[in-house]
């Protein structure tokens, strides 16, 4: 008899139950998902949802009031804070939102700060490092400029330099704040391509912020959509990103079609002056 029941992908990351704030301010309540192996999730929702916070609560960077991040290392879950830094880092890496430009330091240096969490007290001891620095630049397409000063590039090369800094630390789960932003178009459909290769070829548990909803349907397997902090939706774009949850969740009337070509969503919010037929 054929198991028609979908296969589901073991968890990479999972909060269950996660409430986070700031100074008693709940900025992410009764929160739960799981960022799965080899599938994408994306974190969507308007400014002050908490998406952030919740990416921020699932790297350990923010402790949660209650509720427990749990992290699979393949033979039982384990709560994430049981883990030195250290260790956390060898499973997870975060490419977040503001990250400082290093004065004085060459492009491969930066990418090679990857490597830290797999380091002993020497250096020579990451014997998988030069690959790993070699292969995450070359997948970025920041080899070229290896030995270039970073204080001399742009917003959208510096992106490219910390996302390859993430690939070098060569985790199973990798976690993304808007890593689109100040990406020209070429380098925003690579990035997106770059977590569909790493989720599909390699196994890793993507989670994503995403502004762009037309991003996330694309991208991911599996969408969160955020309201004032709660979870007001999550499963697949197309049961996500509808009508109902946009308007509910942005304040807006959006028209949500699909595209008849392609099959793709098309999103259109309806503002005083959108000539709506």
């Amino acid at each position: 008899m054929i198991n028609s029941q979908p296969v589901i992908a073991p968890p990479g990351l999972t909060v269950q139950n996660v409430t986070a704030g700031y100074r008693g301010v709940t900025v992410v309540d009764s929160a739960s998902l799981a960022v799965r192996r080899g599938r994408v999730t994306a974190l969507v929702g308007p400014n002050g949802s908490g998406k952030s916070t919740l990416l921020r609560t699932l790297a350990r960077l923010h402790r949660p009031d209650t509720g427990e991040v749990l992290l699979d290392g393949g033979h039982r879950a384990r709560p994430a804070q049981s883990l030195t830094a250290r260790e956390f880092a060898r499973h997870v890496s975060l490419l977040s939102q503001h990250r400082p430009t290093p004065a004085g330091l060459l492009v491969r240096d930066v990418v090679a700060f990857g490597r830290h969490p797999h380091r002993g007290r020497w250096r020579a001891e990451d014997a998988e490092g030069p690959r790993a620095v070699a292969s995450a630049m070359d997948v970025t397409g920041v080899a070229t400029m290896a030995d270039r000063p970073v204080e001399e590039l742009s917003g959208g090369e510096l992106q490219r330099v910390w996302l390859a800094t993430c690939l070098a630390q060569d985790t199973g789960v990798l976690l993304l704040d808007e890593p689109t932003n100040h990406l020209d178009l070429r380098y925003q459909v690579e990035v997106l391509d770059l977590m569909r290769d790493l989720a599909d070829g390699h196994g890793v548990a993507v989670g994503v912020v995403l502004h762009d909803l037309v991003h996330a349907a694309e991208v991911a397997d599996e969408v969160v959509l955020l309201h004032d902090g709660l979870v007001l939706a999550s499963g697949p774009p197309s049961e996500v990103i509808t009508e109902q949850n946009l308007t509910t969740a942005y304040g807006i009337a959006v028209r949500v079609t699909a595209d008849p070509a392609t099959g793709a969503l098309v999103l259109r919010p309806v503002g005083r002056h959108t000539r709506v037929a």
